[in-house]
């Protein structure tokens, strides 16, 4: 929990879940956010808009003199485990942070836009980590990416007693084939260059005909397959695997 009371004073610090992709899953608390913040802010790739600022395009025009982007300095050309990502993102969360707590400072409120749910793997979080005890903060819950891909692909999830263990696939090859082999359910994240090696864990876990593959789920663009009949092992940003369970069913 936050710090500061929410009640005490105005909150100056939102976390806003946009949701999926498709701006109809959007709650009508984040619209009246986005609407009445001083500040709008979405992280992005160099060069590019960030996907949560796009969907927020279906309520609210570009607008300079109100938004700020906040580019990250490296993505997926570095491994997460280097030096060379994880020293340059924890001082980009740093200015980052110091450079909202400079608008919240002055009075202005500060809305973050965030795919799916901020507090579920959200770069939000790490905003939070630094701003939340500083300022009154508000997180806005939004429905979840898996939530989308797994209603897009007209696959419940969990039935009866299952137990569903979220996996980032970016966990070695081993101890990903023992959390999929000791679980009902599963919705394998992160996936990107990771893909050969969770396909295989999949394999090894006697699960690869009851995986899906699901692509920017809700998005245009949307892909649903068989995981075993994706021809390729190419996986962007927005896609994950998913292993519904095959528990009680009356």
């Amino acid at each position: 929990m936050s710090g500061v009371s929410v009640e005490a004073s105005r909150t100056l610090l939102y976390g806003v879940g946009l949701g999926p992709g498709d701006p109809d899953y959007m709650t009508v608390r984040a619209r009246d956010i986005i609407l009445k913040a001083d500040r709008l802010v979405h992280f992005c790739k160099r060069g590019r808009r960030g996907n949560a600022r796009v969907t927020a395009d279906a309520i609210i025009a570009p607008d300079p003199a109100r938004e700020i982007e906040l580019a990250f300095p490296v993505t997926i050309e570095v491994p997460v485990e280097d030096e060379g990502y994880t020293g340059p993102i924890a001082a980009f969360y740093d200015e980052a942070a110091e450079q909202l707590a400079g608008e919240m400072a002055e009075g202005r409120s500060v809305a973050v836009l965030c795919d799916g749910d901020p507090f579920f793997y959200g770069s939000f979080m790490h905003l939070w980590r630094r701003l939340a005890h500083r300022f009154p903060t508000e997180v806005v819950p939004g429905v979840t990416g898996m939530a989308g891909a797994w209603s897009r692909a007209d696959a419940p999830i969990s039935w009866g007693d299952d137990v569903m263990t979220v996996v980032p696939g970016t966990l070695a090859e081993g101890e990903l084939t023992r959390r999929l082999a000791d679980t009902d359910a599963a919705v394998i994240m992160k996936l990107g260059r990771n893909l050969p090696k969770v396909r295989r864990a999949l394999q090894a876990a006697g699960l690869i005909n009851r995986a899906i593959y699901v692509e920017r789920a809700t998005m245009a663009g949307q892909v649903v397959t068989r995981l075993a009949e994706k021809p390729d092992d190419e996986a962007p940003y927005f896609s994950m695997i998913l292993v519904p369970g095959e528990g009680r069913r009356l």
